[in-house]
C-alpha cells in the first residue's frame, strides 16, 4: 500500500508486553485496560498462579532448602535433595503449561541435562544436583510465589475499593461523609466516582504488569539458559549457512544443466537446419530439375512425337506427386500440421496408424493446457520413439501413454512410450534419443529411459506445460 508521501511503513512486530501488558506500552491498551482481554487472562493467571505457588511452590522451595541444608550432614540430604530437585524440574514444566494456557505465551522448554559420562550410582544421584534448570525452577517457586501474592493481594484491593467507591455513589440521602468534609453532596459522589473510576484502570494495570512479571521470570528461569540460547543461535546460523550453501550449489549446478541444455538445444536446431538443407538438396531440388528435364523433353516431342510426350508427360506427373510426398513428409517433420489443427491427440493417433507396429494410444484428461512448444516435443518424442522401436526393438506391440501431472508448479505434460521388445537401448552421443533429450532439456523437462535387456523399454518424458 503507497501513498502520495511513499509506501505505508509497516507495523512494528507484537511484542510480549504487548500481548501480556498492553496498557503499559500504548495509551490505546491503557484506556481498554479495565475490560481488555489482556486484564481478564492477566487476573485469571495471577489468582490461579497464586494459588498454585502457595500449594505447589512454596513447598518445593521450602523442602529444596531444608534438604540443601542437610547436605553438609554426612550427605544425608543428598537424595532428598536430588529428589526434590527432580520434582523442581516437573514443577517448571507445570508452570510453562499452566502459563501458555492462561497468556497464550509458550515459553520454550530448556535442555535436557547432560548424561554423566560414567552411570554410576553417585553419578546419576548428582546428576539433579548439578542440574542448574532445577535450580533456577526451584528460585522460580519462590519469586513466583512472591510475585503472585503481592500483584494479586494489590490488585484485589485495588478493585474491592473501586467496588466501594460504586457502592457509595448507590447509598442514596446519606450526608454525613459531606458534613463530616465540609463538601456539598454532590462534590462527595462524584469524587468517590471519580476515586472508583482511577482504582479500577490502577488495579488493571497492575494486574496486567503483573502477569508480565511472572511470564518474564519464567522465561528466564524456566526457558533454556543463556548457553543454551547461544548454541541454538549458533546452529541455527549453521543451518542457514548450509541451507545458503546447498542452494549456492544447487543454483551453480542448476546453471550448469541449462548451459549444457541450451548448447544441445541448439546444436540439436543447428543438426537439424543441416538435415533440412540436406533433404531439400538431394531429394526434392533434384526431383523438380529432373521435372524440368521431362517437361522441356514433352515440349520439344509435343508436335513430333505425341505419344513419347505424353509419356514424358505422365513421367513428370508421378515426379510432381512423389516430390509433393517427400515435401510433406519434410514438412511434417519440421512440425505437422495435424499438431497444430487438431491437438496432441490427433497428432499421436496419426503416429499410431503409420507405425509398421501396432500401437496403442491412451489419453488421460484434457492435454489443451499444454502449451504449443511442450506438444511439439512430445509429439517427436513419440515419433522418434516408434522409428526406433520399429527399427531395432522387434517388438509385437507399443503403447503410448499421454498425460497432464497436476501436482506440480506448473503442470507438466507427461509422455510414456513402452513397448515389449529386446531393450537395450542406450542414450548415445549422436543418437535420436540423445537429441530428443537435449529438445526436452531445452524445455526445463526430464527424460528417463529404461531399457534392460530382454525386458522391453520404457521412455517417459514430463515437459512443462507452461514453458
Amino acid at each position: 500500500m503507497t501513498s502520495d508521501d511513499g509506501p505505508t511503513p509497516a507495523p512494528p512486530p507484537r511484542t510480549l508486553a504487548d500481548h501480556v501488558a498492553p496498557a503499559l506500552t500504548s495509551g490505546t491498551g491503557f484506556f481498554r485496560a479495565p475490560y481488555h482481554p489482556a486484564t481478564r487472562r492477566a487476573v485469571a493467571a495471577l489468582a490461579v498462579g497464586w494459588v498454585w505457588h502457595l500449594a505447589a511452590g512454596l513447598p518445593l522451595w521450602i523442602i529444596v532448602l531444608v534438604s540443601a541444608g542437610l547436605v553438609p550432614a554426612l550427605g544425608i540430604g543428598v537424595p532428598m535433595l536430588a529428589f526434590w530437585l527432580l520434582l523442581a524440574r516437573r514443577f517448571g514444566t507445570a508452570e510453562r503449561a499452566r502459563i501458555a494456557r492462561q497468556t497464550g505465551v509458550r515459553v520454550p522448554a530448556p535442555g535436557r541435562r547432560p548424561a554423566p559420562a560414567r552411570r554410576t550410582f553417585w553419578s546419576r544421584l548428582w546428576a539433579p544436583v548439578r542440574d542448574d534448570r532445577a535450580w533456577s525452577a526451584t528460585l522460580y517457586a519462590f519469586l513466583g510465589m512472591f510475585t503472585t501474592s503481592v500483584f494479586f493481594s494489590v490488585a484485589a484491593a485495588l478493585a474491592a475499593g473501586a467496588v466501594a467507591g460504586m457502592a457509595f455513589t448507590l447509598v442514596g440521602q446519606d450526608s454525613s461523609l459531606a458534613q463530616w468534609s465540609g463538601l456539598p453532596w454532590a462534590a462527595v459522589v462524584v469524587g468517590a466516582l471519580a476515586a472508583a473510576v482511577v482504582l479500577v484502570w490502577a488495579a488493571a494495570a497492575l494486574a496486567q504488569y503483573g502477569s508480565y512479571l511472572v511470564v518474564r521470570l519464567a522465561t528466564v528461569l524456566l526457558g533454556p539458559s543463556a548457553a543454551e540460547v547461544a548454541h541454538a543461535r549458533a546452529a541455527a546460523a549453521e543451518q542457514e549457512t548450509r541451507v545458503a550453501e546447498a542452494a549456492a550449489h544447487t543454483a551453480r549446478e542448476r546453471a550448469a544443466v541449462l548451459t549444457e541444455s541450451r548448447t544441445a538445444a541448439v546444436s540439436a536446431a543447428d543438426t537439424e537446419r543441416r538435415r533440412i538443407e540436406r533433404d531439400l538438396h538431394d531429394g526434392a531440388q533434384q526431383r523438380l530439375v529432373a521435372l524440368g528435364v521431362e517437361l522441356g523433353v514433352a515440349r520439344r516431342l509435343a508436335d513430333k512425337d505425341p505419344e513419347h510426350a505424353v509419356a514424358a508427360l505422365e513421367l513428370a506427373h508421378r515426379e510432381i506427386k512423389e516430390t509433393l510426398a517427400e515435401l510433406r513428409d519434410l514438412v511434417r517433420g519440421i512440425h505437422p500440421a495435424v499438431l497444430s489443427d487438431r491437438g496432441l491427440d490427433a497428432a499421436l493417433s496419426a503416429l499410431a496408424g503409420r507405425s509398421p507396429v501396432p500401437v496403442r494410444v491412451e489419453v488421460t484428461g484434457d492435454l489443451t493446457p499444454a502449451s504449443a512448444a511442450a506438444q511439439a516435443a512430445a509429439y517427436f518424442v513419440v515419433a522418434e520413439a516408434l522409428t526406433n522401436v520399429a527399427k531395432h526393438a522387434a517388438a509385437d506391440m507399443i503403447r503410448v501413454h499421454a498425460s497432464l501431472v497436476p501436482d506440480g508448479r506448473p503442470v507438466r505434460l507427461r509422455v510414456a512410450v513402452s513397448d515389449d521388445g529386446r531393450g537395450g537401448a542406450e542414450l548415445s552421443a549422436g543418437s535420436g534419443l540423445a537429441g530428443l533429450r537435449g529438445r526436452v532439456a531445452a524445455l526445463d523437462g526430464t527424460f528417463e529411459l529404461d531399457s534392460p535387456p530382454g525386458a522391453g523399454t520404457r521412455l517417459t518424458v514430463e515437459v512443462p506445460c507452461a514453458s
